[in-house]
């Protein structure tokens, strides 16, 4: 089999594994949202509301930050998504110096994107204290930061590199402090309350304001641009489903500040699921009283367990299948070796979160993205532990075999490989391990796995969410390397085993 039909097969294999309606193309309604809470709310609502107008509806949560869910919709993998006035202008059109709503409905109609009117509040960015400690070293206002250079900042990761966020904030202001860092937004509440840092970004609505007792900065030189929450969707709705663009229209107007404040307390602070907040509003709001049935915790596990399944074994099987060609031909042919290695090796220098983020614009969201990363971050322990297992083998033992007029194939299948088979079995356990772990990152593009609740236990500060990702992971890399001690016991022949 060539790579090239290999590389097919893969594909295709990775699409049988996709779950249907992953495209937004197919029939119905799916819905995407960023990864932090109140965007996760808001897209439940827009969901329930659809699903009243009697339309199939999905909800593919906390897919990333703004570029990512952005490209998402661009490429039709989601029909609509939460999105926010400032970001428009700041983030995804910073070029254009778009300058009123009339421009800015123009630009994205362009795209073939539409936009619903706000939905009824502002969530500005802002920089918050804690209220002790700005009181003493008289803070009111963003630009007594500047008196302060000593202080510790620490910023959402997304914030650090916005457009809107710290480069331009600390231009605008001069301010002079030095000791920033990038950080989870939920982790930085409690880096705050634990006096990690002494100032954050925050959300107008955030529930954590009031809960930490913080003091908003005043953005005395008008910095922050508006962020008008407002709904974005593909303009091709409109003739594959009226229903829905009219039904999202309900929304204009219909979530105000306070009850927005509200839904992320409820969530964040009183432990309500998303699904939940977003019920109780429908029906106070619009009257729509839905069922919902949260997921039990088995039937989180089982879930995914299978998502994680389909990640891990699809593209380590994939990496052995190329990989251990790769490290045949690495020790015959030294300089083709040294390319093979060299390539491989730059593959596994890669941040495992970049390299997911740049399957995006090939394989757009979800588990496709995710495997292919995964396959190449998976290739180079089984490509080096393969040429190092067969540069080992003794060279007389090579000699005998070609003196008994042995083919180099043969030679290969009945003596070399397995006499290497040890070192090309640890190389595969290491990459296994190495491609669970991995695989957790998978779910902030959108392909699932035990990473899901590790991140929503991270944004909701639920330590039980969290172990009910992390400990079953831990326990699939051992099973998995267990397994792969037992089949070493069968295939490799007693006399070379370790």
């Amino acid at each position: 089999m060539t790579q090239g039909t290999l590389g097919i097969g893969i594909l295709l294999l990775v699409a049988a594994c996709e779950p249907r309606a992953a495209s937004a193309q197919d029939e119905g309604f799916t819905v995407g949202s960023k990864a932090f809470t109140e965007s996760v709310i808001i897209a439940e609502i827009a969901a329930g509301l659809v699903k009243g107008a009697g339309v199939d509806t999905r909800h593919r949560k906390a897919l990333g930050g703004s570029r990512v869910v952005w490209n998402a919709l661009l490429a039709g993998q989601i029909d609509a998504y939460p999105e926010y006035t400032g970001t428009l202008l700041t983030e995804i059109f910073p070029e254009l110096s778009i300058q009123n709503e009339t421009a800015l409905r123009s630009t994205l109609a362009a795209r073939g994107i539409g936009m619903t009117g706000p939905i009824g509040f502002n969530n500005t960015y802002a920089v918050g204290m804690q209220r002790d400690r700005a009181e003493a070293l008289g803070v009111r206002t963003i630009s007594d930061l500047s008196k302060h250079p000593d202080l510790r900042f620490g910023f959402s990761n997304e914030f650090m590199d916005r457009e809107d966020g710290w480069p331009g904030l600390r231009a605008h202001y001069r301010l002079p402090q030095t000791r920033v860092t990038g950080m989870e937004h939920d982790l930085a509440y409690r880096g705050l309350s634990t006096g990690a840092i002494d100032a954050t970004d925050v959300y107008a609505t955030d529930a954590e304001i009031e809960r930490y007792d913080l003091v908003v900065l005043e953005d005395d030189r008008r910095y922050f641009p508006d962020y008008r929450a407002v709904l974005l969707y593909r303009m091709d709705l409109t003739e594959r489903c009226p229903r829905v663009v009219k039904t999202l229209g309900r929304l204009e107007g219909a979530i105000e500040g306070a009850s927005m404040r509200r839904l992320n307390a409820e969530v964040k602070i009183g432990g309500m699921s998303e699904p939940r907040a977003a019920q109780e509003f429908l029906a106070d709001r619009f009257g729509l009283d839905h069922e919902i049935r949260a997921p039990s915790t088995w039937g989180v596990l089982v879930q995914t367990t299978r998502d994680h399944l389909i990640l891990v074994v699809i593209s380590l099987g994939a990496a052995i299948l190329v990989a251990i060609p790769l490290g045949i031909v690495a020790a015959r042919r030294k300089r083709i070796g040294q390319l093979i290695l060299g390539v491989t090796g730059i593959l596994q220098t890669i941040p495992s979160l970049a390299l997911l983020v740049f399957m995006i614009p090939i394989l757009g969201i979800g588990a496709p993205p995710a495997i292919v990363a995964l396959f190449l971050y998976s290739l180079l322990p089984i490509v080096r532990n393969t040429a190092t297992g067969l540069r080992e083998i003794p060279p007389p033992l090579r000699e005998s075999a070609e003196a008994l007029g042995l083919t180099p194939f043969t030679r290969l299948r009945i003596i070399e490989l397995p006499m290497a088979l040890p070192t090309i079995l640890a190389g595969i356990k290491t990459s296994a391990v190495i491609n669970v772990g991995t695989a957790t990152l998978g779910a902030l593009i959108g392909a699932g796995g035990y990473g899901q609740p590790i991140l929503t236990g991270i944004r909701l500060d639920d330590i039980g969410l969290i172990m009910l990702g992390a400990v079953p992971a831990a326990l699939l890399a051992l099973a998995i390397q267990a397994l792969f001690e037992v089949a070493e016991r069968y295939l490799v022949p007693r006399g070379l085993r370790r």
